[in-house]
């Protein structure tokens, strides 16, 4: 249940949207997911005051308050998007809005997300969610620790982390067999 890496290529997603306002905004909240792991309601509730150049501060589950690292690459995209942000001249503290300048809602980004993920996937879930898995997937599989995923998820509990571990497994498996002279196949 995850988008494989190729499926979310930049050059695939960016060649996806218009170069407008909307354009803009929907490719920053697949990145956003994708790259940051938060869930649908942190996305929405993200405020302007919440970046920096190297991080986004997500108010979560229970009101936790945690930091996720971004890339230098997601900070620029934000930074384009709030340039045309700037043009709706809206007083919304919200990082992310429709054109009325009033903040998004969750239907609308399920629309967003499932539009993209149709056109490129066989997946049959095409939600925001998926993308929160995508990105545990794509850390857990490149070797991030359980704990640190942990965190930057934002769970409470390690058990909710491990749903994310069969993934894992599988890509271990696969390294045995290729590299354990007695778990190659002959």
């Amino acid at each position: 249940m995850f988008v494989k890496e190729t499926e979310i290529e930049s050059h695939k997603v960016e060649s996806y949207f218009n170069d407008d306002f909307i354009g803009y905004r929907n490719h920053l909240i697949l990145e956003m997911l994708y790259q940051t792991g938060i869930r649908l309601s942190e996305l929405i509730n993200l405020k302007t005051d919440d970046i920096q150049s190297d991080s986004i501060k997500v108010l979560g589950k229970r009101n936790k308050e945690r930091i996720i690292p971004i890339s230098k690459d997601l900070h620029q995209k934000i930074y384009n998007y709030e340039l045309k942000r700037g043009l709706l001249d809206s007083v919304e503290p919200f990082l992310f809005l429709r054109e009325d300048g009033k903040k998004i809602y969750e239907k609308l980004v399920y629309r967003i997300i499932n539009n993209y993920l149709s056109s490129h996937t066989n997946l049959e879930k095409r939600s925001p969610h998926v993308l929160r898995h995508t990105f545990a997937t794509h850390m857990m599989n490149n070797g991030v620790g359980l704990e640190v995923l942990k965190n930057l998820l934002g769970h409470a509990d390690l058990s909710a982390t491990q749903v994310y571990t069969h993934n894992s497994f599988s890509q271990l498996n696969n390294i045995y067999s290729q590299a354990h002279p007695r778990g190659q196949k002959k």
